[in-house]
């Protein structure tokens, strides 16, 4: 099977986790640290936290921010249930915006409608979850310029794009965002098994998120309230989680990001090559922003027919190529649904999903392969 997306493993890698299994530490050491600076560096960022997952580090975004019984956090139906659980989990009430057509991320005249209706109804949001679906980085001129206008906070949720840029400035250092969450589970583009990170331009938020994915735990001298203990002494200044990465997962991702380059460049080579060959097919291909450069983490297609897409689905799956859809929408999972969401409130969500399907995409696909991939869907098809 030709999975849609899957890792890469280098000797690199193995030897970066084995140099940790042989060293005295494999929690809560250097590695840690080291994998936050090399992503930090990479993208530009001021500082970086690496939690277990992205979405613990979604989880800790929303507490850092202040999310809370009483919050309204916003997102879009076109993404993993843990852009909006992340709200949930805090107590907060969550609200969808619909996605553009072409870009399949937020639509930003959606969100200014909503926006203005909301301000109307003196029921804003406090935070805005965007996400950078399959990639692609959002409007943020668009959402920089509503931000300064009704004044909330902006969680961008890049699970898809470490690695991306916008104008000349790479996804996790835009200054639109409060906070930016990457994962790395392993059909993402850098992985360390499972795990994730937060970046931010502000240090409370970083020393607030360090705490809350250790128990809330503070060991830092300075921010003790009782400074007259000794060196074993530390307090829970708040109420936080055990969200920590292990040192084998902090340097498998620091290896990873040694390659991140050489796995951009493939997965766009490999995106070009689905362009030029699909397009005499009834599909519609993925759009690129003009002034924005996807990291490509999914290259997911549109078929023209949305009753075609079981039938096309299944047959790739029995051809041996491991198709999938991104995503079902939030809004309509039963949990959801039970706080009154329904189909019809986000058409252009509803009919994406309807006809979506992500073909593979990932560093190690081989050319052979994605030909496979494209005789066979062009079989369909025809």
């Amino acid at each position: 099977m030709i999975p849609y997306g899957r890792q890469s493993i280098s000797h690199e890698d193995l030897a970066a986790v084995e140099a940790v299994l042989l060293s005295d530490w494999l929690t809560q050491g250097p590695a840690v640290p080291r994998f936050e600076a090399a992503v930090a560096d990479y993208v530009g960022a001021r500082h970086a936290v690496a939690v277990n997952s992205a979405t613990s580090a979604l989880h800790i975004a929303c507490a850092a921010l202040g999310v809370g019984p009483g919050s309204r956090v916003w997102t879009v139906p076109n993404t993993f249930v843990a852009s909006a659980n992340c709200a949930r989990y805090c107590g907060a009430e969550v609200g969808f915006v619909d996605i553009d057509s072409r870009s399949y991320c937020i639509d930003a005249a959606d969100l200014e409608r909503r926006l203005q209706a909301a301000r109307a109804s003196a029921s804003l949001p406090d935070v805005l979850v965007s996400v950078d679906f399959a990639g692609q980085p959002c409007d943020y001129e668009a959402i920089a310029k509503l931000k300064a206008e009704f004044g909330f906070r902006v969680i961008e949720d890049a699970s898809h794009a470490i690695g991306a840029t916008l104008g000349d400035l790479r996804v996790g250092a835009l200054p639109v965002a409060d906070i930016t969450v990457f994962s790395f589970h392993p059909v993402k583009i850098v992985t360390s098994a499972e795990g994730g990170m937060l970046l931010t331009a502000d240090a409370r938020i970083a020393d607030s998120a360090r705490r809350l994915r250790s128990h809330g735990i503070e060991r830092e001298l300075t921010r003790l309230e009782n400074k007259d203990e000794g060196g074993w002494y530390y307090e829970q200044q708040e109420l936080g989680w055990n969200y920590r990465i292990t040192d084998l997962q902090a340097a498998l991702g620091a290896s990873q990001v040694a390659r991140i380059d050489a796995f951009l460049a493939r997965r766009r080579a490999l995106a070009l090559r689905y362009d030029n060959a699909l397009a005499a097919l009834p599909l519609q291909r993925p759009w690129q922003r003009p002034n924005a450069l996807s990291a490509y983490h999914l290259y997911p297609i549109l078929l023209r027919d949305a009753d075609q897409r079981r039938q096309v689905y299944e047959r790739l799956r029995e051809a041996g190529i491991g198709v999938q859809v991104h995503y079902l929408p939030v809004h309509l999972q039963p949990y959801y649904r039970a706080q009154g969401f329904a189909l019809g409130d986000f058409p252009v969500a509803e009919w994406y999903a309807d006809r979506t399907l992500s073909l593979p995409i990932y560093a190690d696909l081989t050319d052979s392969e994605q030909d496979r991939v494209i005789a066979t869907l062009t079989e369909v098809l025809r």
